[in-house]
């Protein structure tokens, strides 16, 4: 838990700590913790915390034209010194019952259904598909949002309907195919795929959909390298996979039962530079550079354009505020 005694703690997490500021928004503050079958490791990942949240900041302001997002700040008299490269002060939102998960491949929880079914989420896909294989088009696979302790289910897309309605079920649907395909445009400009992710939608004070929690973090999303990608195999990722390879291996000791055993340093290491890459590699920035004064970046104007969104040329570590737009007119209703 993050000591923060001026401000109320409303919950902890697995990762993140949340605390009320005023009546309409909240701080949310990312540790260093990781977590494995919805459990949290004694040992936690120096910079974990960090990436995250730098993460989410480039991406909500990448991807700002497609859906308004909650971020206000990520920095100023909102954030408290002792959390400042790890907290964003966000609006509160009426956040929705649901899980918002596309995929682009074929791999985890989705490939295992695949082969029991010949489906994901309801969805049924061609015969013969192969572990990491690249799907015909990215499909939209919802899934509860689990109790602490418990595992999230997937659903198909008409339980969707029934707890959301309609329209709303349609219009997360729409957005959400909207952003996994834009970040993973991007992604690939880095030599990245985009596997697959999970979102998470409010709704806001307007009465709106708002784009929320994290965005396209390796906590929240499977990156590959598009180089060597191979299908027929599990592939090597930038997120905590490799924790959890370690986990199961039997030289571990973990009998699946006990509390999770600390993490060798060997590992802690591993997974705290499959982050930090995935942080450089995606935005082109150094952590290091994080936050810090803009005076003291070097970086060509051409990388700060792309960082701040096209046109702006403004230091994307810094700006406070996030223009709010209106809908993009891809997601109009049709």
């Amino acid at each position: 838990m993050t000591p923060l005694p001026a401000l109320e703690r409303l919950a902890a997490g697995k990762v993140r700590d949340l605390y009320a500021v005023g009546d309409d928004h909240l701080l949310i503050v990312a540790s260093d913790r990781i977590s494995a079958f919805e459990r949290v490791f004694p040992t936690s990942v120096p910079e974990k915390g960090r990436v995250l949240t730098a993460m989410s900041v480039f991406w909500f302001r990448e991807l700002a034209d497609v859906l308004p997002n909650h971020l206000v700040a990520c920095d100023g008299p909102g954030v408290p010194a002792s959390v400042r490269g790890r907290a964003l002060l966000v609006e509160r939102l009426d956040m929705l019952p649901v899980e918002a998960v596309v995929r682009g491949y074929l791999t985890g929880r989705g490939y295992a259904d695949y082969r029991r079914w010949g489906a994901v989420c309801g969805l049924a896909l061609p015969p013969g598909l192969a572990e990491s294989a690249r799907l015909p088009e990215p499909i939209f696979t919802p899934s509860t949002k689990a109790r602490p302790g418990e595992k999230d289910e997937n659903i198909d897309f008409g339980t969707c309907v029934s707890v959301l309605g309609r329209a709303l079920a349609e219009e997360v649907r729409e957005a959400s195919l909207e952003l996994y395909r834009r970040g993973a445009a991007r992604a690939a400009e880095q030599g990245l795929l985009l596997a697959d992710t999970k979102f998470e939608f409010g709704i806001g004070a307007g009465g709106g959909l708002v784009l929320a929690d994290e965005l396209l973090t390796p906590d929240s999303a499977r990156y590959w390298l598009a180089d060597g990608h191979q299908p027929g195999v599990p592939q090597p990722s930038f997120d905590k996979q490799h924790v959890r390879d370690w986990l199961v291996d039997p030289a571990s000791g973990w009998d699946c039962v006990s509390p999770l055993p600390p993490l060798p340093p060997e590992v802690v290491t591993a997974t705290r530079d499959r982050y930090l890459e995935a942080y450089r590699r995606i935005t082109g920035l150094s952590l290091a550079d994080w936050l810090r004064d803009p005076a003291d970046l070097r970086q060509p104007a051409s990388r700060l354009g792309q960082c701040g969104g096209a046109g702006d040329r403004r230091d994307p570590h810094r700006e406070q505020d996030v223009h709010r737009p209106c809908r993009s007119a891809a997601l109009q209703p049709r």
